[in-house]
């Protein structure tokens, strides 16, 4: 994991972009996959469900819509008293003006967006929030989806997809 992470740091070598992981992890070493990442020099996005608000697009689906799961989130937080980021799926450019409508979050998450469209999204979000591309971005794409100007990359093949180096030690 390390070892990976570090090659897509390298690759992003010379664009603002940073590369985080998932929270797809095997069970019981989410932990140590997690330090694995940072070591390798990529960044964590969060540990677990408690520590950032990730509203998905089910979120956003069963709220009944942006507005709604915005507001219900920011009310949480008060209503909570907690100290947590928000951070807001869209699927399209369509849900993505309805968020810079809105505004209230930290960072919108770009998920499924092709190269075009990600262009077009961060020149809309212009900086007003910290974005996030997600999805189907892999070692052999990674630069072109950094070449857009996104601050974030996450990755899950950074944690779920890799196989160990199979080794074995026989006594004689």
């Amino acid at each position: 994991i390390a070892t990976k992470t570090n090659r897509i740091v390298k690759l992003l070598d010379g664009y603002k972009t940073k590369v985080l992981d998932t929270r797809k992890t095997t069970p019981g070493l989410r932990y140590l996959e997690k330090w694995a990442v940072r070591i390798g020099g990529g960044l964590n996005h969060r540990i677990g469900l408690y520590d950032m608000i990730l509203i998905k697009d089910n979120h956003v689906d069963y709220a009944g819509g942006i507005t709604n799961a915005i507001s219900q989130a920011n009310e949480y937080i008060k209503r909570t008293e907690r100290e947590l980021q928000i951070e807001i799926e869209v699927r399209n450019l369509q849900e993505l003006k309805q968020v810079l409508a809105v505004g209230n979050v930290d960072r919108i998450m770009l998920a499924n967006f092709d190269l075009h469209a990600l262009r077009e999204a961060v020149r809309l979000i212009d900086g007003k929030f910290l974005t996030e591309a997600s999805v189907g971005i892999v070692e052999d794409n990674v630069t072109a989806y950094a070449a857009c100007g996104v601050d974030f990359i996450s990755m899950g093949e950074l944690t779920h997809s890799l196989k160990s180096l199979d080794l074995s030690l026989k006594a004689c």
